[in-house]
């Protein structure tokens, strides 16, 4: 019998959430220490690094360069946790009560510790079909590591049969997810004292008529979301989740910015719902430059990761659901991730992972240690099938 492999995961976990992979820094300590991992297994792997050279994706083949394997693919990077009250140190895996607390655990450095774990299995299984490992950067402000990594793959690796996304799903296979889009605005008025409005172009009270514009959009598409839609919300979000501008109370203020999100279920194309906001932003940018030639209004759209459409009898589902002996019905997310990347890159694609996505992003992020256990079955069949196919 194959052995189990959640205390050699649980052991992968606990260093991999000792590095700090915040995205506004670099993953490379965490890639190296892969990498020797991968060494000592006799793996051969590459980086697919980004322009700077301070981060990197990292690519890795078990078994022969021949097609019809799987992707075992996630992401290192993790989300800041400034200003969240943990009651553990968010860097050190801490276990109490069967849960497994510390930045990461959940989304999704356990499925890279499962994914790793099993390679000393893959290794002496003498796999017949290759399993891939693709680790990626930057998945969490937008997606943008893994488009290198993916393109890699369809040019240089003989064609896998199936990409697991390994984000947190509860080890169940999910078949669809939002796109996500979004957008920095930045207005600019002219300055001026406070009490001489006629001199100056307020860029706040400005923007604010932007901001009002996409609130009212956001509940347009609210009120038009097809109420048969499988997702929760069910239809386009928008939302603005950063603002800032002014210098103090009694000067008008000279710049104002703020930065919005549009996800989108598959069959939605952001230009077209965004279409009358470009025009009233047009609209605002030829009113303030009339008044002050400097003024004006910059829309730039930041990152835009596809939606990721459920597959008619696709073959990533059927062997995630083989594997796990998910028997549920069809299912999708409302986040975005690197699924929808990969399958506009040509693969079958599921997203199947340990825990659960209502932990993450949360301060005391955690994973319930039966996730790790289901997770490390599936890994533990993962190599069976290698071997067999």
């Amino acid at each position: 019998m194959a052995r189990d492999l959640t205390p050699a995961a649980l052991g992968i976990l606990e260093t991999l959430v000792g590095f700090d992979t915040t995205s506004r820094g670099s993953n490379l300590e965490l890639i190296g220490w892969v990498e020797a991992y991968l060494d000592r297994h006799g793996v051969p792997h590459r980086r697919v690094p980004n322009a700077e050279g301070d981060k990197s994706n990292l690519l890795a083949t078990i078994g022969p360069a021949e097609p019809g394997g799987v992707v075992l693919s996630g992401h290192t990077d993790v989300v800041p946790v400034d200003g969240q009250p943990w009651s553990t140190d968010p860097w050190t895996l801490t276990e109490k009560g069967g849960r497994l607390y510390g930045r990461g655990t959940c989304d999704m450095k356990a499925f890279l510790a499962l994914a790793l774990a099993a390679v000393p299995d893959l290794v002496a299984a003498g796999p017949k079909k290759p399993v891939h490992l693709a680790f990626s950067y930057d998945e969490e402000i937008g997606c943008l590591g893994a488009p290198a990594m993916i393109e890699v793959i369809r040019r240089e690796l003989p064609k896998p049969a199936v990409v697991v996304v390994g984000e947190p799903t509860d080890m169940e296979a999910v078949n669809g997810h939002k796109g996500i889009a979004t957008f920095r605005v930045t207005v600019t008025g002219r300055e001026a004292h406070s009490s001489q409005t006629h001199q100056g172009v307020s860029a706040i009270m400005e923007a604010v008529k932007l901001m009002s514009f996409l609130g009212d959009l956001a509940q347009r598409l609210d009120r038009e979301a097809d109420p048969a839609s499988p997702f929760t919300p069910k239809g386009a979000t928008l939302t603005i989740g950063l603002v800032g501008g002014g210098t103090a109370h009694n000067i008008i203020a000279r710049e104002c910015g703020f930065t919005f999100d549009l996800r989108c279920p598959p069959g939605f194309e952001v230009e077209d719902v965004l279409a009358p906001f470009y025009a009233e932003a047009r609209a605002l940018d030829a009113a303030l430059k009339a008044r002050a030639p400097e003024a004006g209004v910059v829309v730039e759209k930041k990152t835009d990761v596809p939606p990721f459409a459920p597959e008619p009898g696709g073959a990533a589902e059927a062997f995630a659901r083989r594997l796990t002996g998910d028997n549920g019905p069809p299912r999708v997310v409302a986040f975005a991730a690197e699924a929808g990347q990969f399958q506009r890159g040509g693969f079958s694609t599921v997203i199947c992972g340990p825990g659960s996505i209502a932990q993450a992003h949360q301060p005391d992020e955690f994973l319930e240690m039966s996730q790790l256990e289901r997770g490390a079955a599936f890994m533990r069949r993962l190599a069976e099938w290698a071997a067999e196919a």
